[in-house]
């Protein structure tokens, strides 16, 4: 308990809990109190970013009407949120930038291999891990060779 309002107050600090707040305003977000010292903002218009919730600080921004988040994906949103913490505020959203851009190079996809990701849970976030582009070019079956079946990621 006591971290999440440690959490709360330095994202406030750093300005990245005031920046989610102005971004849900913006998309037409109505924000109400969640749980974890997080701010639920739900019916979220703009189509940027693609994905169904979304992090700035303590803000977890989402499409869906009702806004309530639980289990698994509020785990998720929960440690981007201390990400923003680790990363000192609003630098968090260029680095994030870099690093979906960085697995996109590797597999194709924005979350498989950005650590931001990777460190708030894959599986959590509803992402599936997928395998380096190199790695599926090798699997893939060539003219007289046998297909390769090699160990998922």
């Amino acid at each position: 308990m006591r971290w999440h309002r440690v959490r709360q107050v330095v994202n406030v600090v750093n300005l990245s809990t005031p920046a989610g707040l102005l971004i849900a305003r913006i998309g037409g977000a109505t924000p109400r109190k969640g749980e974890h010292g997080l701010i639920f903002a739900h019916g979220y218009r703009i189509p940027f970013p693609v994905a169904g919730a979304f992090t700035v600080g303590n803000v977890i921004l989402t499409k869906n009407a009702d806004g309530y988040l639980v289990g698994e994906l509020l785990d998720h949103e929960s440690r981007h949120a201390t990400q923003y913490v680790l990363c000192a505020g609003l630098p968090m959203l260029p680095l994030y930038l870099l690093a979906a851009a960085v697995s996109l190079l590797i597999c194709g996809d924005p979350a498989s291999y950005n650590v931001f990701e990777r460190l708030a849970g894959l599986e959590d976030g509803g992402y599936a891990r997928r395998r380096p582009r190199w790695r599926r070019a090798r699997d893939t079956v060539r003219p007289g060779h046998a297909p390769t079946r090699r160990r998922s990621d």
